[in-house]
């Protein structure tokens, strides 16, 4: 194994602009801080109602990148095309929460293996001081859909225990803002008169609850932050480190996760350390899939070949045309979208327009309050524009979004007469995509995974355990289970 001390060769060209003349004795060590299930919502990113101080630390010292998105809008498989560099649908990990998963098909090898390979110390850790529903969190998240050991993927939990001058690379998990949000104690009236609910979502007390109750597990991501940057400065290494902040998908709201929209896939992400300039703000556009390019490139590591992402950190920027993202099969609700993102535009194809985007999910039925809330305000006629739309039994093949005029994507311009010539480009440019990157989302789940009715099967059964000991009955109404979370909320006497 190579001695990490010894010098790298070439030069490591960083956001600046600048390059090192002469070879460093040591690149710059690594530190991944991931989110669950974030949306831009920092007072950096121009969120009022939210206290950020350590994110928006991150952004005056180092960049914010307003156009990053994920490739997916889940957990795992977002989880699993970061790691690799490489889009999800090309290595076959694009179904969310794979039951049985195999082993990663050659050539393709995670970023863990060939920074250790290189003679990096790499860990995964839970945020320091990490406390869930009481208890202490120590077991940090991978969720990823290829088979793996943590125990073998990684040299630890903790990057403090390297050899001396060893380089590291240091995930930081954080549980945050995932469902289910702790609901507070108390609601601060002028906080939730000020918070701002986006057009789609009714104004309605428990939706402004249930944004409160997000926005307060934001507030806990930002602390579990500061945690991590007062660990590194503590042992001096902050100043030796590049930070990336981001989180995996959108927040988990009825238009975010598991959805091909702005809320699904668009993610905060913060770069601070050597070599970036502070208060930069980078507009042009970019994937999670660049981070483990722009981390080998950071160690002096060539790309492996197949890696899609780019190094985001060069003396050039990758710019690129559009960025792309798909969602498949998540959990017991099967759907197969793709996405193409340009800096104006936002285009989507639905391979299963017939399905509603109510597609039954186990997992949001029981954990998402907004579900009800906007089936019962339906039935009684009190919804109306995007959020009437959202609850049609059926979509439309193609969604066409105007960026520029509709930043959210909420108004589909796919069959306006002037859009035809903007909707065939984007087809043609996404099917080349599907073609070029041999997108394996439109063949069956492969043999060694249960089939889909015995997943549905499994799930449904979780739902009506969790409904049974909420409220004794095991299939409730949506009217029974709106009551419910509106007692759970203080809404309503218990």
């Amino acid at each position: 194994m190579p001695r990490p001390c010894l010098l790298f060769l070439g030069v490591v060209a960083l956001l600046s602009g600048a390059a090192f003349a002469a070879p460093v004795a040591r690149p710059p060590n690594v530190v991944w801080i991931i989110a669950d299930d974030m949306s831009p919502d920092t007072r950096a990113y121009g969120r009022r109602t939210v206290a950020t101080p350590h994110l928006d630390r991150l952004a005056a010292e180092g960049r914010r990148y307003d156009r990053a998105y994920a490739s997916a809008p889940v957990c795992s498989s977002s989880r699993s095309a970061f790691i690799l560099g490489t889009y999800q649908t090309t290595t076959g990990l694009h179904a969310h929460d794979v039951e049985n998963p195999q082993p990663l098909p050659a050539p393709y090898r995670h970023l863990p293996a060939l920074l250790r390979e290189a003679g990096w110390f790499v860990t995964n850790a839970a945020a320091p001081g990490t406390m869930r529903n009481g208890r202490a969190i120590t077991r940090a998240k991978t969720h990823y859909n290829f088979a793996h050991d943590p125990a073998t993927m990684f040299d630890g939990d903790d990057w403090r225990k390297r050899r001396p001058g060893q380089p590291f690379f240091a995930q930081f998990q954080i549980t945050e803002p995932h469902r289910p949000f702790p609901i507070p104690a108390d609601f601060d009236d002028g906080v939730l008169r000020a918070l701002s609910l986006p057009p789609n979502y009714p104004d309605h007390p428990l939706m402004r609850r249930d944004w409160y109750a997000y926005e307060r597990s934001v507030e806990t991501v930002d602390r579990r932050v500061g945690a991590i940057l007062a660990q590194l400065a503590e042992a001096g290494e902050l100043e030796r480190t590049v930070v990336m902040f981001f989180a995996d998908h959108g927040r988990p709201m009825p238009w975010g996760k598991q959805w091909l929209t702005i809320e699904g896939l668009h993610v905060p992400l913060l770069l601070r350390g050597p070599g970036i300039a502070p208060g930069g703000v980078e507009s042009r556009l970019a994937s999670l899939i660049d981070l483990a390019p722009t981390v080998l490139s950071l160690a002096g590591l060539p790309l492996p070949p197949w890696m899609h992402g780019r190094p985001l950190l060069g003396a050039k920027f990758p710019e690129r045309g559009e960025v792309y993202a798909a969602r498949d099969r998540c959990g017991d609700a099967a759907d197969r979208i793709r996405a193409v993102i340009t800096p104006d535009r936002l285009f989507v194809r639905n391979f299963e327009p017939g399905l509603s985007r109510l597609n039954w999910s186990g997992y949001k039925e029981a954990s998402y309050p907004g579900l009800p809330l906007l089936r019962v305000l339906y039935a009684a006629g009190r919804l109306e524009g995007p959020a009437a739309e959202w609850l049609q039994p059926a979509r439309a093949e193609f969604e066409l979004y105007d960026l520029r005029a509709d930043p959210a994507g909420l108004r589909n311009l796919a069959a306006a007469p002037a859009s035809g010539a903007d909707v065939a480009a984007l087809r043609r440019t996404l099917e080349s995509w599907i073609a070029v990157t041999a997108d394996r989302g439109g063949l069956p789940d492969p043999a060694t995974e249960p089939t889909l009715p015995e997943i549905q099967q499994a799930k449904r059964a979780d739902y009506r355990r969790v409904w049974q000991a909420r409220l004794k009955q095991p299939e409730p109404s949506d009217a029974e289970r709106l009551a419910w979370w509106e007692r759970a909320y203080g809404l309503r006497a218990r």
